[in-house]
């Protein structure tokens, strides 16, 4: 059988469903490529991560006898079969050779209004695999896990992290009020590409436990950075306190926009100034914000 694939948000990002769809269809002895519009396929997958707002569907006519769309992009549509699951991924669909990417984890407890994991994945952060099910021996590893750190066996999964030796990146930001001065300490003794944190909302519980492990975390700020959520619950004098004060602090803020197209324009600005280092390093925001 011909097998085509779609990466719907074809952000240069390796969409790891589609990997593991593709290893459990060439178990199958089935021909698996990246979809061709001019060919027909006895099915066609179609993975997209998110909404309209990101991510446009491909629209074009599909040739092909069935069509499977998978992903938080399409409303209502469930997670793998248990079996395909589990697949390690095929890297090769993307070209990759030396990093694996994979979940460890699911599921937050936090439930965040803006956040889909809760309702998708459970109120409650699991392990739902072993590493060994995406990763044997690649020099990268980066887990895309929504909370690793509430999970009960987030100190057991970072000692595996750290004998593997590879450069660790945590895709998302790690929940740092969850976090324990064991985690800190292992977090520092990992090879590490950049350790990213999220301060979402306007609260300082956040804030404290950021102070507090500053010193325990052996890194520089500038691979210490920290996700600042804006214009979902937050004002500008809010988002721009955050800021200052992780600048404070000696991390590294990184704005992201919630509903983008949206923002007010004081909110794009404060990203530009705030995302390119080298602008943030030597302008202050009074100076800035009337360029």
């Amino acid at each position: 059988m011909d097998i085509g694939m779609i990466d719907v948000d074809s952000h240069n990002f390796p969409n790891v469903a589609l990997m593991k769809i593709a290893a459990y269809e060439k178990s199958l002895g089935n021909h698996v490529e990246w979809w061709n519009g001019f060919k027909h396929y006895d099915t066609v997958y179609k993975a997209k991560v998110f909404d309209s707002t990101y991510s446009e569907d491909e629209m074009t006519c599909i040739n092909a006898d069935s069509i499977i769309t998978g992903g938080t992009g399409y409303a209502g549509d469930g997670p793998l079969a248990d079996n395909i699951e589990h697949m390690y991924p095929d890297y090769s669909l993307y070209g990759i050779e030396d990093t694996a990417y994979g979940f460890i984890t699911r599921g937050c407890p936090r439930h965040c209004d803006f956040c889909i994991v809760g309702d998708k994945e459970g109120l409650v952060s699991h392990k739902v695999a072993d590493l060994s099910e995406f990763w044997q021996g690649q020099k990268n590893i980066i887990l895309l896990d929504p909370n690793i750190t509430a999970s009960k066996e987030c100190e057991q999964i970072f000692d595996e992290l750290i004998k593997t030796k590879a450069k660790i990146e945590f895709n998302q930001g790690l929940d740092i009020r969850c976090l324990t001065d064991k985690g800190a300490d292992q977090l520092s003794r990992m090879k590490l590409k950049m350790l990213h944190f999220a301060w979402d909302n306007y609260e300082f519980k956040t804030y404290e436990k950021l102070k507090y492990f500053r010193p325990l975390l052996q890194k520089r700020g500038r691979e210490l950075r920290v996700y600042v959520l804006t214009n979902f619950n937050t004002n500008h004098e809010q988002d721009l306190e955050r800021i200052i004060k992780l600048r404070e602090l000696d991390y590294d803020p990184f704005v992201m926009v919630y509903d983008r197209p949206n923002a007010p324009a004081v909110t794009k600005k404060l990203q530009r100034w705030c995302n390119n280092k080298f602008v943030f390093r030597a302008t202050d925001w009074e100076n800035y914000q009337y360029k």
